[in-house]
């Protein structure tokens, strides 16, 4: 049995944490939570509570309490939509720390790729598999799915919702036969990346609906 530690949060992370937990393979010994929730997308944490399954209060991993007693082997960590960077002091505690990121890597490291992708006008999107090293969405690439997008038609919500899907499709694809899959280094040159600051930069983009309309609620 595998020990398993999922960080991150909604629809997607919920439905991930719910197949290691039915899963006799693998041990899911701890969610990591994005705190606060955000209000547009399911509750990880009323997940964690009606499956009795341990959890981060403070969405710190740091405060895993086997973290510092050495007392955790944690075979595989999985980041899905965390919003954190992972430290090198917990990277080399797993022997397996992967991250799911919205994008066709190494193309949208960073915040935003769905919207960044959307404001450059790209006509195909992906969702990658990747291992978390000391960079920022820069490690080699496990899997990867990519799809059509149009900028004309699509919001933000559209692509998002794709992302979702494509991602659980990759999960399934992906995490069972990890141990077959031979890691494939990112090309560094083709790497583009953007940060938080950079965000108002994004003008109508911004936002899941052009319009501005955020309440937006996954399905």
């Amino acid at each position: 049995m595998k020990n398993v530690i999922l960080l991150g949060k909604g629809s997607l992370a919920i439905k991930i944490a719910n197949w290691f937990r039915e899963n006799p393979e693998y041990k899911l010994n701890w969610v990591v939570p994005v705190i606060p929730e955000p209000e547009w997308t399911d509750s990880l944490v009323k997940w964690c509570n009606k499956f009795n399954v341990p959890y981060i209060q403070s969405g710190n991993y740091q405060e895993i309490p086997e973290l510092n007693e050495f007392n955790l082997k944690i075979d595989l960590a999985l980041s899905v939509f965390y919003h954190k960077i992972i430290k090198l002091n917990f990277i080399e505690r797993c022997s397996q720390i992967l991250n799911l990121h919205p994008s066709p890597l190494p193309r949208y490291r960073g915040r935003n790729p769905v919207n960044w992708a959307l404001k450059n006008k790209e006509r195909i999107h992906g969702v990658t598999i990747h291992q978390i090293d000391k960079g920022i969405d820069s490690g080699p690439i496990i899997s990867q799915v990519c799809f059509s997008i149009d900028p004309e038609k699509d919001e933000v919500i559209d692509v998002y919702r794709r992302c979702l899907e494509y991602g659980w499709f990759l999960f399934l694809q992906t995490i069972p036969h990890l141990d077959y899959i031979r890691p494939t280094p990112q090309e560094d040159e083709l790497a583009t990346y953007h940060c938080s600051k950079d965000f108002d930069q994004l003008g109508e983009r911004r936002f899941f609906i052009r319009t501005e309309i955020k309440n937006f609620k996954e399905d």
